[in-house]
C-alpha cells in the first residue's frame, strides 16, 4: 500500500465547418452575432460535464463527475492545486480560465447515445457551455462529438476506448486523452503470449456497440498474429443483466481461452456469470481455461470481487503507477492526494482521464489567449506535455489521439484492501502502440476542419 490513506468516506456507486456566409445550424442559434459560439462575456465560463449518471457505467460516471468538480476547484484556486502544480504547461494560474471563474452544469448520458446527445444540446444551448466533456462509452462519444461539431464547441472525450473515436468518426473540435482499443491489442498480446502461450483457442464475448467491435478487433488481429485461434464471437446486447445463457456454448465449444469484451457492469456480470459455470476450474486441451477482459478498472475490480484475480487486462492510468514505477509518471501522486484527501479513497482511471481533459481544455485557452474553438484546436494539436500522470504525451494533429504509454495488469491475488485489487503487471512503451493515423483500423474518417459555430 503506497502511503496514501483512503476511508470509505464518501463513497458512491459508481458536420464539416461552418463557412462564411453559412447559416448556423437551426438548433443553435442563440449566439450567432458572437465570434464563436457561446462566448463568454461576463466574469464566468460555464463548462458541460456529461456522464453516465444512470446506466450499466454509473460508478464510472460517478468518479468521473468526482474528477470534474475537483478539477472545477482547483482551476478556480481551491484545494492543493492537484496536478496544476506538475503539469508541465505553467499557464494555469489558479484564477479561472482567462480570469474568468469556472462553473459547471452536469447531465446524466445513461449510456444511451440519444440521451447524451440530448444532455449536451441543453447544455450547450440552455446553460451556454462552451466546451463538453465526459462520457464512459464509446457509442455516447461518438455521438456527443459528432453534435459539438455541428454546434460548434470543443469535445474533451471522457472514457471511450473505440477505434472509431479518433478513427473513421474524427473530428477537428474533438479531443481524445483515453487510450484504444488498438493499443489494447498492442500491448496486451505479448504478455497473453508469455503467460499462456501462443496456441491457444479464443472465444469472444462482446458488447454490442462501436466500442465492442473495435475493441475485439483489435485484441483478435494482436493475439491471431501471434498464433491463436479464433473459435467464435458472439455479440451481446449492452442492457444485458445475466449472462448465463452467453456462456453455456463456450463450455460446450473446444475454446481455452474466454475474452470478455465487457465493460462497467456488463463486465462485472459476465465475469460472475463465466466463474458461477466453473470456467477457471477447467482443464481443456491440455490447458488451464484462462479468462481475459481487455478494458477494466479498479472500479470494475471492486464490484467482481474474487473473481478478478489473475485476470489480465489494460488500463489508461494506475493510481500506484507512480510509487511502483517511479519519477517517470510523476503528477500521479499529486493527484491521488488531492483527490483522496476530498473523497476519502483513490481515484479511478475514469476520475484521471475526466480530470486531465478539463486541465488541458483550461491549459490549452490560457495558451490560446482564447475560447474561440478554432484557438483552442491549433493549441492543442501537436501539443507535448508531461506532469499529468501518464509520463510524456502527445496529442497528434492528424487525429487528435493523445499517445503515452499503456499500463497491463492482472487482479491481485492477495489484496491489501478493497482498493488494492489490480496489479500492474508492466507498462507499454509508447512507441510499441503507435500507429500511422492511416491504420486500417483507424480508416474511413476525416477530420475535418475546426467549426467555431459563429
Amino acid at each position: 500500500m503506497s502511503q496514501f490513506n483512503f476511508t470509505r468516506r464518501g463513497l458512491l456507486r459508481g458536420g464539416a465547418a461552418l463557412g462564411a456566409g453559412l447559416a448556423m445550424p437551426t438548433i443553435f442559434t442563440s449566439q450567432a452575432r458572437a465570434s464563436y459560439l457561446n462566448e463568454p462575456t461576463g466574469s464566468t465560463v460555464t463548462l458541460g460535464f456529461n456522464v453516465p449518471q444512470s446506466g450499466p457505467y454509473a460508478d464510472e460516471g460517478a468518479d468521473q463527475l468526482r474528477a470534474y468538480q475537483l478539477a472545477v476547484e482547483h482551476l478556480n484556486g481551491e484545494g492543493d492545486g492537484g496536478m496544476m502544480n506538475t503539469f508541465t504547461s505553467k499557464a494555469l494560474k489558479g484564477n479561472g480560465i482567462l480570469g474568468k471563474k469556472v462553473q459547471y452544469v452536469s447531465g446524466d448520458t445513461q449510456t444511451k447515445s440519444d440521451a447524451a446527445r440530448a444532455s449536451a444540446k441543453s447544455m450547450i444551448e440552455k446553460d451556454g457551455a462552451i466546451m463538453i466533456t465526459g462520457g464512459s462509452s464509446s457509442g455516447v462519444a461518438v455521438a456527443v462529438q459528432a453534435l459539438c461539431q455541428e454546434a460548434g464547441v470543443i469535445y474533451m472525450a471522457g472514457l471511450t476506448h473505440a477505434n472509431d473515436t479518433t478513427g473513421k468518426d474524427r473530428k477537428a473540435n474533438g479531443f481524445r486523452h483515453f487510450f484504444n482499443s488498438y493499443m489494447s491489442g498492442a500491448a496486451l498480446a505479448p504478455v497473453l503470449a508469455k503467460q499462456y502461450g501462443t496456441d491457444r483457442k479464443a472465444y469472444y464475448l462482446t458488447a454490442d456497440y462501436n466500442w465492442g467491435y473495435t475493441t475485439e478487433q483489435a485484441v483478435l488481429e494482436s493475439t491471431e498474429a501471434m498464433g491463436w485461434e479464433t473459435v467464435n464471437k458472439v455479440l451481446t446486447p449492452l442492457a444485458a443483466t445475466d449472462f448465463s445463457s452467453y456462456i453455456t456454448p463456450v463450455v460446450q465449444s473446444d475454446a481455452d481461452i474466454l475474452v470478455l469484451v465487457h465493460y462497467g457492469g456488463n463486465m462485472v456480470n459476465s465475469l460472475t456469470n463465466a466463474v458461477q459455470f466453473g470456467l477457471r476450474d477447467r482443464m481443456v486441451n491440455g490447458k488451464q481455461f484462462e479468462i481475459v477482459v481487455p478494458l477494466y478498472s479498479e472500479l470494475m475490480a471492486r464490484g467482481a470481487g474474487q473473481n478478478i484475480k489473475g485476470i489480465f487486462g489494460s488500463q489508461n492510468w494506475d493510481w500506484k503507477l507512480e510509487n511502483q514505477l517511479g519519477s517517470r509518471y510523476f503528477g500521479t501522486n499529486a493527484f491521488v492526494q488531492s483527490f483522496g484527501t476530498k473523497y476519502g479513497f483513490p481515484p479511478s482511471q475514469a476520475a484521471h482521464t475526466g480530470y486531465v481533459q478539463a486541465l488541458l481544455y483550461a491549459d490549452a485557452v490560457e495558451r490560446a489567449g482564447s475560447f474561440n474553438p478554432c484557438a483552442v484546436v491549433e493549441a492543442l494539436e501537436d501539443f507535448e506535455f508531461d506532469g499529468l500522470g501518464n509520463g510524456p504525451t502527445l496529442y497528434r494533429a492528424e487525429d487528435h489521439q493523445c499517445f503515452k504509454d499503456v499500463v497491463v495488469v492482472k487482479g491481485k491475488e492477495n489484496p491489501e484492501n478493497e482498493f488494492d485489487l489490480v496489479e500492474i503487471v508492466e507498462v507499454t512503451p509508447t512507441e510499441q502502440v503507435t500507429y500511422p493515423h492511416d491504420h486500417p483500423q483507424f480508416a474511413g474518417g476525416a477530420l475535418g476542419t475546426c467549426n467555431p459555430g459563429a
